[in-house]
């Protein structure tokens, strides 16, 4: 069996933001969503987005997506599976500026 590797960069480990109403609405909270590489554990996400962003997480949960099963001409086909990590910062923290608005 293969094992597959965690990149060493943090930036590899958060692969983008997750932009939806929920996580919209979660931000009021300081909280964040995050598509994640699929091999990461809840230690290594509080790390990467600690130093990718600078900021104190207080609590990281995440969740296996499976892809859904889609039909195609040719029969059916499957989209892929995503993990997604939902992560709380400090209330002392600085809010994270995910949509990069302009400075």
């Amino acid at each position: 069996m293969a094992t597959a590797t965690i990149p060493a960069d943090p930036r590899d480990i958060l692969l983008a933001p997750v932009i939806s109403e929920k996580a919209y609405g979660l931000i009021e909270d300081n909280t964040y969503t995050f598509l994640v590489h699929p091999e990461a554990n809840k230690t290594q996400i509080k790390i990467a987005v600690e130093q990718v962003f600078g900021v104190k997480v207080v609590n990281v949960n995440t969740l296996n997506r499976p892809g859904k099963r889609k039909r195609t001409r040719a029969g059916y086909g499957q989209r892929k599976s995503t993990k997604r990590a939902i992560v709380t910062l400090s209330a002392d923290s600085k809010p994270i500026d995910i949509f990069g608005g302009a400075s």
